[in-house]
């Protein structure tokens, strides 16, 4: 049976401010990206998120980024293979102490940290450099068949090529920049399609019209998305209906 994990980026509200709708979205989830206090969150937000997915047994992941609160960890900086490791490795440790059990079981760049490191090898290097110093078992959540899954492939970390439901591709397979009108896919049925179309045909149309050959691990809804929890609920729901097992990637 094909298998498939449905993964969102939670717990990335801050002090009085809220983000995303964690709750709703949770039983429709196999795994959960949860912020780590640079890009979102603060020590209570990520306390009541993990509660929350231990609870629907939503396998745990770290979801580190860049030291960028105003920003949202949206935007470039400068940063070196060994500041990357070590935000990470920070930012893991940090997530972890609120675990009931203190081991996680994925680890998810975040915005501009993520897209950077899926085309710059010696960012993703540094990356996966410091997933493995903290736990080798450690899944690399990744931009399929981009410079984080090579990364992980040399480092020998498992990792899971990542894809997503709700965002368009340019021709070379990197994410449309957010700032670009077609960035984002808000019509709920088109999202459906291409999720089955990736996980059943091996391939996604870009915003050029070519098609990109992808075997997909996990598919991202973003959980900042307005329509992130009828997403989520359609994709589960599509999936099974096709005989798709949906469960945490592996």
């Amino acid at each position: 049976m094909r298998k498939i994990d449905l993964n969102c980026d939670l717990g990335e509200s801050f002090g009085p401010f809220t983000m995303g709708m964690d709750k709703d979205i949770l039983p429709y989830i196999t795994s959960a990206n949860i912020a780590c206090g640079f890009h979102a969150a603060d020590p209570m937000v990520m306390a009541a998120t993990v509660e929350a997915a231990e609870k629907q047994q939503v396998a745990l992941g770290a979801h580190p980024g860049l030291p960028d609160l105003m920003g949202f960890g949206r935007r470039n900086m400068a940063v070196t293979e060994a500041e990357a490791k070590n935000y990470v490795k920070y930012q893991i440790g940090a997530l972890q102490s609120f675990s009931k059990t203190g081991i996680l079981h994925h680890v998810k760049p975040h915005g501009a940290l993520y897209n950077m490191a899926a085309g710059d090898y010696n960012l993703a290097r540094g990356i996966c450099e410091g997933i493995r110093e903290v736990d080798p078992r450690l899944i690399l959540y990744g931009l399929a068949n981009s410079q984080l899954i090579k990364a992980a492939q040399d480092a020998g970390l498992s990792y899971a090529q990542e894809v997503f439901a709700d965002r368009n591709y340019e021709e070379d397979g990197t994410l449309v920049p957010r700032s670009h009108p077609d960035a984002l896919i808000l019509d709920e049925e088109l999202a459906v399609d291409r999720v089955l179309q990736m996980v059943e045909e091996g391939r996604v149309k870009a915003v050029t019209g070519e098609w990109i050959a992808i075997k997909p691990d996990t598919i991202c809804v973003h959980g900042d998305n307005p329509k992130a929890v009828q997403f989520a609920g359609k994709i589960h729901n599509a999936l099974k209906e096709r005989g798709i097992d949906v469960s945490a990637a592996i």
